[in-house]
């Protein structure tokens, strides 16, 4: 499916079901939260390559949309609580006159739900002990059996660079996402 949404250029990957916070104060912003908020509610969340969120960026051209959960306003400052939903790629981008990017995306399939192998459940062990430590984490119920929750949760929780958290969204096999993750944990631990 293609449609056209407003686009956010972050130095973060947001995955469907994570969570993100934001503290809006750019008018390109501010105006777009105003129209997603009257309309579907969605905006596209893309991350930075090369530049910087208040200026130009170069955008990778996989990201996720993210929907409004919450929201207030304080000392000037918008601050919105968003959650990641689909997995999207663009297709084309503009930049709109006030410096607000444009995309037509097609979503991307989520894959299903697929059972935590043996060799990996460690990592859906490690993610709750992790989670356990963040009372205050938003997420639906837990799913540690599920491969694609666990993936997509360590992905967004674990401190991996920035283009790492990139290839890890690109990846759509939940299993080969797991096996990335274990494998940058063995090296981690191997340097320590």
């Amino acid at each position: 499916m293609t449609r056209e949404l407003p686009l956010f250029p972050l130095q973060t990957v947001l995955f469907p079901g994570g969570p993100l916070n934001l503290r809006i104060f750019e008018p390109r912003y501010l105006d777009m939260v105003a129209r997603v908020l009257r309309g579907d509610n969605r905006f596209g969340v893309v991350a930075i390559r090369a530049g910087s969120e208040v200026g130009a960026a170069d955008t990778f051209t996989v990201g996720t949309t993210a929907e409004i959960v919450d929201w207030h306003q304080s000392d000037g400052l918008l601050a919105i609580t968003a959650a990641g939903r689909e997995s999207f790629r663009i297709e084309h981008a503009s930049r709109e006159p006030d410096g607000l990017y444009v995309g037509r995306v097609t979503l991307l399939a989520e894959p299903p739900a697929s059972p935590v192998p043996a060799e990996h459940a460690k990592l859906a062990r490690l993610l709750e002990t992790l989670l356990a430590q963040l009372p205050s984490y938003p997420n639906a119920a837990p799913a540690y059996d599920d491969a694609t929750w666990v993936g997509a949760r360590l992905a967004g929780l674990l401190p991996l660079t920035l283009a790492l958290k990139q290839a890890l969204l690109e990846i759509r096999d939940p299993l080969a996402r797991l096996d990335r993750i274990a494998a940058c944990l063995r090296v981690e631990s191997s340097l320590a």
